[in-house]
C-alpha cells in the first residue's frame, strides 16, 4: 500500500526518539543548581542595557567595562533598518532606538560612525525622537533632552487619593505600581541627570523640543482620551498651587509604599524599570550614599547583569520560580522521577509566600497568601500562573508529601478568581478600562486584566490536583475561557506568543477539566491549529502578530511554539494524526546547540504586547523535550489520554 506521507506526516523514528529525550534530558538536568533549582537568562531588546548605562551616567557612577560589554551587546542587535526593534528580526521601533543610540552615545561611541549615523537618520526619517513614548519622554526629561511638559502631568499627590477614586495606584497593575510610585517622585522633584560626560542628543529631534507643542497624544483615539487630555490640562495649571504640606505628606506616603517593597537585593517589584526608578527617586530625596536602602538597591540592579550565556546583558528580571516548574515537569514527563526533582520540588516549596499578604489584599482582604513569585523573591506581588505551574509540578512529583504546600496554593488560587471567571497575572478585576485613555498609558499595559493562558493554567492546576469540573472556580472558568475563544477557534496569548501560546494552554486546560473534546469549539480550535502548521512541519507566530492587521504574520517555525502547537493537539486525542506526526519529526531535525537547547534565536514570549518582548532562554531547552517525552509516552499508551494539566 502506497502511504501519502505528506498528509500522513512521517512515520515516527522512535530510536530517534528515545535518543533525543535522552540527550536533551541530560542536558536539562545538567543545567540544574546545586540547590535543585533552574535558571535561563531571560532577555528583552535593547532598552534594558540602554536604560542601565543611562542611569549610571545619572547617578555619574560610570563602570567603564560594564558599559564597554553591553555597548557590545546593543550593537550587536541593531537591525537592517538602522534602529532597534522589540524582538529578533523585528520591525524599527522609536523608542528601543532613541535609547539605545543615547546609551551609545554615553558610552562613547561616535555619533559620525556609520552604526550611529544608520540609526540617527532611522529615527529621523519616522519623526524624530519627538515621536518616543511617555516611560522614554521621562527619561530625557531626567537629562534635560525634553522639557517636563513632554510628559503627562502625575502628581504624587496621587499617592493621597482615597479608594473610590477613579485614579489611584492601586487600580493599576502590579508592574505599572511598583515603577510608577517612585516616577511619581521623580516628577514632583524633578532632578537633572549629573551626566558628568554632558552628553547630548538634540540630533535625535526634527524640531528643537522647546519648540515642540503637541507632545501628548490620545493613546485609545476615543472620546475618554480627550477627556484625559482636558484634565492634564487643567492640572497643569493646578498642581503649581497644591500646597507644600500636601505635597510633604504625598513625597512621605510614596516612600511608605516603596520602602517595605524594597524586597532587599531583589529590588522593587523585581522589575528592573521599577528598581531603576526607586533608585532615582532615593536620590531625588537626597538619601545619603550610604543608606542601606539605597546601597541594597543599586545592588539589586546590579544582579541582573547577566554572562551566563553569551553576550553579556541586563535582564528584566529574573525567572527561577517560572524555569524551575517547567523544567521539573519536562524531566518527569521524560521519565526521570530521580534526585533532580526530589531536589527542585523541594527548592520550590520553601519558596512558597506563607505570610506575606501582597498587593492584592485590597481586593481580596482575608484570603490566606499560598502562591509563588515569579523571581526569587517578590512576596509582595505573587504570580498566579506561577503558583499554578508550580503546584501542578509539586502534585505530579508526589501529591502526598506536598499536600500541604498544594492545598495552600489552591486556596490562594481560587481566592485570586476575578468576578469574570478568569485569573489576571497578580491582581483581582484588574480591569478599569478608561484607564487606558490617560495619556500616561500610552503603551497600553497598565491593566492586569483576566487572559486566557493564566486562567487555562488555573483551571488545569485545579483540575489536576482534584477539584471537580462542577466546582465554581473550574465551571466559571472555563465560561471564561469559552467567552474569549476567537471567531477563528484560537485563543490569544497574553504571555507568551502569542494564538499557538493561547490555544495550547487552554486545550490542556479543557482536557485536565473533562470537557468533551469533540465538541465544536474545541475542534475549530484543532482545526486552527492544524491549519497553521507550516511547511516544514513546525509552527510560528512573529511578535507582529500582536497588532490585528498582521495577525497570522509567521517568519519561521521555531521549537518552542512547535512544540505547544504538539502538546495542545495531543491533549485534543490527535496523537495519532498526521499534523503532529510532522511536528514531532520537525523537533527530531531540528538543529541543537552543543548545550543541547534546540536553536531558537527568536523572542516568543511576551512582557506587554506590541511593547516588551521577552526571549526565555530555558523555552527552547524545556519545551520540545516536553513534546517529544509526551509523544513517546501516549503512543506507548492505550488510552492515548493526557493525563496532566500541561
Amino acid at each position: 500500500m502506497n502511504i501519502d506521507v505528506a498528509k500522513t506526516g512521517p512515520r515516527p523514528d522512535f530510536t530517534a526518539l528515545d535518543r533525543v529525550i535522552g540527550e536533551a534530558t541530560g542536558a536539562l538536568k545538567a543545567r540544574q543548581k546545586s540547590d535543585g533549582h533552574w535558571v535561563f537568562d531571560l532577555e528583552a531588546d535593547a532598552t534594558i542595557p540602554s536604560e542601565y548605562i543611562m542611569l549610571n551616567h545619572y547617578l555619574d557612577e560610570i563602570e567603564p567595562e560594564v558599559e564597554a560589554e553591553l555597548a557590545n551587546y546593543i550593537r550587536s542587535i541593531q537591525e537592517e533598518h538602522g534602529g532597534w526593534a522589540l524582538f529578533y528580526n523585528g520591525d524599527f521601533d522609536m523608542s528601543a532606538t532613541v535609547k539605545a543610540y543615547y546609551a551609545l552615545k554615553l558610552s562613547g561611541d561616535d555619533p559620525e560612525a556609520p552604526h550611529m549615523r544608520r540609526a540617527r537618520d532611522a529615527v529621523l526619517a519616522r519623526g524624530g525622537a519627538e515621536r518616543a513614548n511617555v516611560f522614554t519622554r521621562y527619561a530625557l526629561a531626567l537629562f534635560g533632552e525634553v522639557p517636563w511638559r513632554a510628559v503627562p502631568v502625575m502628581p504624587v499627590e496621587l499617592m493621597l487619593v482615597p479608594a473610590w477614586f477613579p485614579v489611584t495606584i492601586y487600580r493599576f497593575s502590579y508592574w505599572s505600581r511598583t515603577v510608577i510610585v517612585p516616577l511619581l517622585v521623580l516628577a514632583a522633584l524633578k532632578p537633572r541627570a549629573k551626566s558628568p560626560r554632558g552628553v547630548r542628543v538634540k540630533e535625535l529631534f526634527r524640531s528643537p523640543p522647546d519648540e515642540v507643542k503637541g507632545w501628548l497624544h490620545n493613546p485609545t483615539g476615543r472620546w475618554g482620551g480627550e477627556v484625559f487630555l482636558w484634565i492634564d490640562k487643567i492640572l497643569r495649571v493646578v498642581e503649581p498651587r497644591f500646597s507644600r504640606d500636601m505635597r510633604a505628606r504625598a513625597l512621605k506616603r510614596a516612600v511608605e509604599f516603596m520602602t517595605p517593597r524594597l524586597n532587599g537585593e531583589d529590588g522593587l517589584g523585581a522589575i528592573y524599570p521599577a528598581m531603576a526608578n526607586a533608585v532615582m527617586a532615593m536620590e531625588a530625596l537626597g538619601y545619603a550614599k550610604d543608606h542601606p536602602d539605597l546601597v541594597t538597591a543599586k545592588r539589586a540592579v546590579k544582579k541582573l547583569l547577566t554572562r551566563g550565556e553569551g553576550k553579556p546583558f541586563i535582564q528584566p528580571c529574573t525567572s527561577p520560580v517560572w524555569d524551575t516548574g517547567l523544567a521539573v515537569q519536562a524531566v518527569m514527563e521524560a521519565g526521570d522521577h530521580g534526585p533532580s526533582v526530589v531536589t527542585s520540588c523541594a527548592w520550590l516549596k520553601d519558596l512558597q509566600i506563607l505570610d506575606v499578604a501582597g498587593d492584592w489584599e485590597a481586593k481580596r482582604p482575608g484570603l490566606r497568601p499560598g502562591g509563588w513569585a515569579f523571581q526569587y523573591n517578590n512576596a509582595h506581588y505573587p504570580d498566579v500562573d506561577d503558583t499554578a505551574v508550580v503546584g501542578m509540578a509539586l502534585h505530579r512529583a508526589d501529591p502526598a508529601k506536598h499536600a500541604e504546600a498544594i492545598a495552600r496554593a489552591a486556596e490562594w488560587v481560587v481566592g485570586m478568581q476575578s468576578k469574570n471567571g478568569g485569573w489576571g497575572a497578580f491582581d483581582i478585576d484588574n480591569n478599569d478600562s478608561y484607564l487606558n485613555n490617560i495619556p500616561f498609558a500610552d503603551h497600553g499595559a497598565l491593566l492586569d486584566p483576566p487572559t486566557s493562558d493564566v486562567s487555562a493554567r488555573c483551571v488545569s492546576f485545579l483540575a489536576q490536583i482534584g477539584y471537580d469540573p462542577k466546582h465554581p472556580a473550574i465551571s466559571n472558568g472555563i465560561a471564561f475561557l469559552k467567552t474569549e475563544q476567537e471567531t477563528d477557534g484560537s485563543w490569544f496569548g497574553r504571555w507568551g506568543t502569542n494564538y499557538i501560546y493561547g490555544t495550547w494552554s487552554v486545550l490542556c486546560a479543557l482536557n485536565a477539566a473533562g470537557e468533551d473534546m469533540k465538541t465544536p469549539y474545541v475542534r475549530r480550535a484543532v482545526d486552527w491549529l492544524i491549519e497553521h502548521q507550516n511547511a516544514d512541519g513546525g509552527w510560528g507566530e512573529d511578535g507582529a502578530t500582536y497588532w490585528k492587521q498582521r495577525r497570522y504574520e509567521c517568519k519561521a517555525s521555531t521549537p518552542s511554539q512547535t512544540s505547544w502547537a504538539v502538546l495542545g493537539l495531543m491533549a485534543a486525542g490527535e496523537v495519532d494524526s498526521a499534523a503532529v506526526r510532522r511536528g514531532i519529526a520537525y523537533l527530531l531535525n531540528a538543529p541543537r546547540e552543543p548545550s543541547g537547547r534546540w536553536v531558537e534565536p527568536w523572542h516568543t514570549a511576551v512582557g506587554f504586547p506590541r511593547v516588551f518582548y521577552l526571549k526565555y532562554h530555558g523555552y527552547a531547552a524545556i519545551f520540545p523535550l516536553w513534546a517529544l517525552a509526551r509523544y513517546r509516552d501516549l503512543k506507548a499508551s492505550n488510552t492515548r489520554q493526557v493525563r496532566y494539566g500541561m
